[in-house]
């Protein structure tokens, strides 16, 4: 008898499709927590976040990685190329498709991107979203998906009511090689905190504002340490960066009140990360056209 050290699998999974398919709410609902950012706005994820699934059997390494998209600019550029050089290096991908959108362009797009790597790497196709349409309709939308390509395996999905999720980790996890855990057991992410703070005042600043804003808001946190002499207080200083001064007024609001609803509400999220009150101090900077500046991409961490 084998013990389970001997078949125990390890490896790297990640999810693509094109903006707002669902790959970030798919992602935190098999981890259980907040580790990639979600918003109702397409494109809302700029780095490869890492989450990882514990499970007795297996440790299955999720790499969240941006929506794919033909680029406008060099941001956009710079993304895909994020993206594909995921693709290279995970043991299994899951392609997402939301089940309330028919299939389109941009989803054949990335088919025929995937198709170069299918021989080498399983794709798995996932239909997202079902608690949003009939069951018929799901029904529709894997027959339709499976025209795409070649998958590995089919299956629908819902992140919000956890549908079928066990089955998706299932499903990666039966892709991945054998061999030891990657990281310590409890650890939920490998990215910096700062990174994911960034994230979490990017997300804030993102809800309920105007579809011209996601592209053009980075984050950069300034300074975050513990304040002195207070073992029960962490001090961040993060700056949101927007390329024209009509975004900055949209950002801050009406006598500041849009920026301190951000605030209060980037703070509730980054005090349930880190274990620990939080004093948030946010600045809003207009740095033009940063997604066309080389110079400027590399110091937002683009």
């Amino acid at each position: 008898m084998t013990t389970p050290a001997d078949d125990f699998r390890s490896g790297f999974a990640c999810f693509v499709g094109r903006p707002n398919a669902g790959k970030s709410t798919l992602t935190n609902a098999l981890i259980g927590t907040k580790v990639a950012i979600t918003s109702s706005k397409p494109q809302t994820t700029r780095h490869a976040i890492r989450g990882i699934v514990h499970r007795p059997d297996a440790q299955l390494v999720v790499v969240d990685t941006p929506g794919l998209h033909r680029p406008r600019t060099l941001l956009g550029q710079r993304l895909n190329d994020v993206v594909r050089e995921t693709w290279s290096e995970v043991d299994v991908v899951g392609f997402c498709v939301p089940a309330d959108q028919r299939i389109g362009p941009g989803d054949k797009y990335i088919a025929t991107e995937l198709r170069s790597i299918a021989r080498k790497t399983p794709v798995v196709g996932i239909v997202t979203k079902t608690d949003l349409v009939p069951q018929q309709r799901v029904a529709e939308q894997l027959l339709a998906l499976q025209e795409l390509m070649d998958f590995a395996e089919l299956v629908p999905v819902s992140a919000v009511d956890g549908y079928q999720v066990d089955v998706v980790a299932d499903l990666l996890v039966g892709r991945l090689p054998v061999g030891p855990p990657l990281y310590p057991d409890g650890e939920l992410t490998d990215e910096p905190e700062a990174t994911l703070v960034a994230e979490l005042i990017r997300e804030a600043a993102l809800e309920g504002v105007r579809d011209e804003l996601p592209h053009s808001i980075a984050v950069t946190i300034d300074e975050m340490a513990p304040r002195e002499g207070r073992d029960d207080l962490v001090d961040v200083y993060a700056v949101v960066h927007v390329e024209r001064p009509s975004q900055k007024s949209i950002v801050i609001g009406q006598r500041g009140q849009r920026l301190r609803e951000v605030g209060a509400s980037a703070r509730q999220h980054i005090q349930k990360l880190l274990g620990t009150k939080i004093y948030l101090d946010l600045h809003v900077k207009v740095s033009k056209d940063w997604q066309r500046d080389p110079k400027q991409l590399r110091r937002l961490g683009f």
